[in-house]
């Protein structure tokens, strides 16, 4: 519990400390995603070598999207992606209804725009856990209503 909230403290640390001026433009906020991703990248190419050193090798990318959902999501934020779904084309959907870096946040509508700043670490935690496995991605986070949120995985294939 307690390394639980350490992870929780050290994510908002992060995003604050990124984040250090409160009025920034446009072109300041996407460097500031994309610091906060390419952070969220290094992580998760480290942790998913860790987590799979005595896995075996996976099937398909079906796989290794299920790998992402289960066991590697239940490492970091204690609990597996609610849903998983798929158009069998390279695209994957990973949905969290209560997602944790999300739920210190009100769960009104009024810090709706604060929540690609904290989704920005994660996406690139899945980006490069999946980098690590040989798959290379684009992933984009959505939220309706906090604190659910919706990552999309799309697959760019290898030429």
């Amino acid at each position: 519990m307690a390394d639980e909230a350490l992870f929780l403290l050290l994510h908002s640390e992060l995003v604050s400390c990124v984040y250090k001026s409160p009025e920034q433009g446009e072109a300041e906020n996407g460097r500031c995603i994309t610091k906060l991703e390419s952070m969220g990248f290094r992580v998760g190419q480290g942790l998913i070598e860790r987590f799979t050193k005595d896995t075996a090798r996976f099937k398909d990318e079906l796989d290794i999207m299920k790998f992402i959902c289960k066991d590697f999501w239940t490492t970091v934020f204690k609990k597996q992606i609610d849903n998983l779904r798929t158009n069998h084309q390279g695209i994957y959907v990973l949905q969290d209804n209560k997602f944790r870096l999300l739920t210190q946040m009100s769960a009104a509508k009024q810090y709706l725009e604060h929540a690609p700043k904290y989704l920005a670490f994660t996406c690139g935690l899945i980006r490069g856990g999946l980098s690590n496995l040989g798959i290379k991605s684009i992933v984009t986070a959505e939220v309706s209503t906090m604190p659910a949120c919706k990552f999309q995985v799309m697959i760019q294939k290898m030429l």
